[in-house]
């Protein structure tokens, strides 16, 4: 008599609520309706109130169920005191972030600033409040940094942004061991270029778009929906011995 067959582990996030900074565009906008097309319920989170009143309507309108908290997530106290009043979070996705290229002789100090402050800091103070509430509600939860290929590898006029990344990468280790023995998980997503709001000045740059392409073996830039489905992947039961990786969606940059 045959042994059954093991059961593929579920991507449904039904029941779950799931949290993403930089939540009203770009990619996090994408990883929040991922999380809202798996089940999840969804809490925005994003400076403009605009921005995040239009995210919420398009998940909403497809489906999805989310609501929208407009915070800065460099007021660390606010954004503490948010999660606190939360009633838990099962999934984070660290999604806030931003890029001020420059060549490396001409970086500004309040350009450092900025980037590390919203890139670093505030993604280590954003998952550690996040995690004390998944710690105190015992909850076995999945946070996801959003890091990038750059986390890995060095780009010409990036010295800031790559900084930050690696370091978010060495976070994301640590991390996970600090948390193993709670049943949380951290794991990274790390893709290439992408096309987003934030992205689209780079590539009017004739001579950037084609060394860009240069470098992707897979001969093309990233979509949106290229990091919808490791969200969903890192966020779900299909992941559950993963922690402490780095998820590459770079199409074979780093490989070579």
């Amino acid at each position: 008599m045959s042994e059954d067959l093991p059961r593929t582990p579920s991507f449904e996030l039904a029941g779950r609520r799931a949290l993403v900074t930089g939540g009203s565009r770009g990619i996090g906008r994408a990883s929040a309706a991922a999380l809202a097309g798996a089940g999840a319920h969804v809490i925005l989170v994003a400076r403009d109130q605009a921005d995040l009143d239009e995210a919420h309507a398009a998940i909403s309108d497809a489906g999805g169920s989310c609501e929208a908290l407009a915070l800065d997530v460099t007021d660390i106290a606010a954004f503490e005191a948010a999660i606190a009043a939360q009633e838990h979070i099962d999934i984070f996705v660290n999604n806030a972030g931003t890029n001020r290229p420059a060549p490396f002789v001409e970086v500004k100090v309040e350009d450092f600033d900025l980037v590390v402050g919203l890139n670093l800091k505030a993604a280590f103070f954003c998952a550690q409040a996040i995690a004390r509430s998944m710690v105190r509600n015992k909850t076995k939860g999945s946070i996801i940094n959003m890091s990038s290929q750059m986390g890995h590898v060095g780009g010409r006029n990036r010295t800031v942004y790559c900084a930050s990344k690696h370091a978010l990468e060495g976070l994301t280790k640590a991390m996970a061991l600090d948390l193993a023995g709670n049943g949380i998980r951290v794991n990274s997503v790390c893709p290439t270029f992408i096309e987003t709001p934030m992205t689209k000045p780079f590539f009017e740059n004739a001579e950037f778009a084609a060394d860009t392409l240069s470098r992707i073996p897979l001969g093309r830039i990233g979509e949106l929906k290229d990091v919808m489905g490791p969200v969903v992947f890192l966020a779900s039961d299909a992941s559950a011995l993963m922690t402490g990786s780095s998820l590459m969606a770079d199409g074979g940059w780093t490989a070579q």
